[in-house]
C-alpha cells in the first residue's frame, strides 16, 4: 500500500472512530471520495476492498459503500434448537496410527438407537491463508496433486505444528511456499471438511500486502507461484481448477464480503 494509499486508509478509518461516520451510514461517491482524499479511483477502490475484507465496510451492489456495525456479523434471524441430547460416546480403540493418520473405531450410541462402532479418521490441524494485493488478486499456487491426478490453484498453507499457533502457521507456509511475507493474517473461520467421519480442524486466514522476500523455500510443496485476479475466482471454480476445500471456503468468503454476487452468479 503505497503513501496516498495508506493515508486515504487511515482518514476513511479515523472517520469512523470519531463518529464522522456511523454504522450503517453510507459513504460518499467515489468521485467525492477521489476528491476528498486526493487519490486516484483504482487505489481508491483498493483501499475500500480491504476495509471490506476487515469487515469495517460493506457493499450494496458494486459500488454503495457503508458503514458496518460492530454487531452485524453477531445479529442472525434463527436461534439454536435448545434440549436434543447429543450421542454418548462408551469407548474408543485405535486400528491404526501414524504422524499424519489415526484411525480409531469409536463405540458411539446416538439418541433412540443402538449402539456401534463408528470409524474416525484423525488427520492434522491445517492453516490456510488467503493474501490480497492492492490490485484485487490473490497469492496461489498451481500444483499437482497425486492422489485426484489433477493439476489446480491452490491457497498456500499447511500444518499446524505442536505448540504453534495457527496464524504463525499460515504465515509461515505463506511465506515459505511463495517466497512473500504476508503484511498480516486476520482469522475468519475454522471448520472441519468432512465432518460425519473425519476430525481435522482447518483454520482459514484473509490479509491485504505481502513483501516479496526471495524463491519459496519449500520445495517439496512449492508450485508455480502467481497473483491471480479476484474476478477470475468464480470462472476457475465453474471450470474445477480450484482445488481443496480450505482454498474454495477462503475465496468464498472474499467474494461475499467484497459483495461480487454478481460475477459469481454469471459464473
Amino acid at each position: 500500500m503505497g503513501p496516498k494509499s495508506a493515508r486515504a486508509y487511515s482518514t476513511i478509518r479515523e472517520w469512523i472512530a470519531s463518529g464522522k461516520l456511523s454504522p450503517g451510514d453510507k459513504l460518499p461517491s467515489e468521485r467525492t471520495l477521489v476528491d476528498d482524499l486526493e487519490i486516484g479511483r483504482t487505489a481508491l477502490r483498493a483501499v475500500l476492498a480491504r476495509l471490506v475484507t476487515e469487515k469495517v465496510l460493506g457493499v450494496r451492489g458494486r459500488s454503495s459503500y457503508f458503514v458496518r456495525s460492530n454487531h452485524s456479523n453477531d445479529a442472525v434471524s434463527v436461534s439454536n434448537p435448545e434440549g436434543l441430547e447429543p450421542w454418548q460416546i462408551h469407548g474408543e480403540r485405535t486400528i491404526y496410527d501414524n504422524r499424519w493418520v489415526k484411525l480409531d473405531l469409536v463405540d458411539v450410541e446416538p439418541p433412540g438407537v443402538e449402539r456401534f462402532e463408528h470409524h474416525v479418521v484423525r488427520l492434522q490441524h491445517v492453516a490456510i491463508a488467503a493474501v490480497l494485493d492492492d490490485q484485487d488478486r490473490v497469492l496461489m499456487l498451481w500444483r499437482y496433486r497425486f492422489v485426484p491426478q489433477e493439476w489446480g490453484w491452490e491457497l498456500p498453507g499447511g500444518i499446524v505444528d505442536a505448540g504453534e499457533d495457527a496464524q504463525r502457521t499460515a504465515l509461515r507456509e505463506v511465506e515459505e511456499e511463495t517466497g512473500w511475507r504476508p503484511d498480516s493474517l486476520e482469522h475468519v473461520v475454522t471448520y472441519q471438511p468432512m465432518v460425519g467421519m473425519v476430525d481435522s480442524p482447518h483454520a482459514i486466514f484473509v490479509g491485504r500486502g505481502a513483501q516479496r522476500i526471495g524463491d519459496p523455500t519449500d520445495i517439496e510443496e512449492a508450485g508455480h507461484v502467481e497473483w491471480v485476479p479476484i474476478a477470475d475466482i468464480p470462472k476457475l471454480m465453474a471450470r474445477g481448477d480450484l482445488m481443496g476445500s480450505g482454498t474454495l471456503v477462503a475465496l468464498l468468503h472474499i467474494l461475499a464480503t467484497r459483495g461480487d454476487n454478481s460475477s459469481t452468479a454469471s459464473a
